[in-house]
């Protein structure tokens, strides 16, 4: 079973469930805005992932952090944006057979599901 977790409105989430359709295989897409998110899933993305990486800081929604937020930023803190700002994640996080990835690139995606 294939998950991809994000927004459906992300340019990169369109792009890698284009892929992965066009590709024909199968996945679940869970939506933040309406499946939700709890804090045991961001725990096991953090723990997979690091949560450095799972924090997009290239979005608006981080963009619009404080200063002050942004400098005393850690991975409790980073947690609870996360909860309270789904958007802030980094997109999209896939779990395939019981890996975690991050980010959308062909070639990397050509080498996880050809495996």
């Amino acid at each position: 079973m294939t998950i991809m977790y994000g927004i459906p409105n992300c340019d990169t989430i369109k792009k890698a469930k284009k892929y992965l359709n066009d590709k024909n295989i199968e996945f679940t897409f869970h939506d933040y805005r309406k499946d939700g998110i709890s804090a045991d899933l961001i725990d096991q993305f953090f723990l997979q992932l690091g949560w450095e990486n799972v924090l997009n800081k290239r979005g608006t929604t981080y963009r619009a952090l404080t200063d002050e937020q942004k400098s005393t930023l850690n991975e409790s803190s980073a947690k609870q944006y996360l909860l309270d700002a789904p958007a802030m994640i980094k997109r999209p996080i896939v779990i395939h057979q019981n890996s975690y990835y991050l980010g959308f690139k062909a070639a990397q995606y050509d080498e996880i599901f050809t495996s």
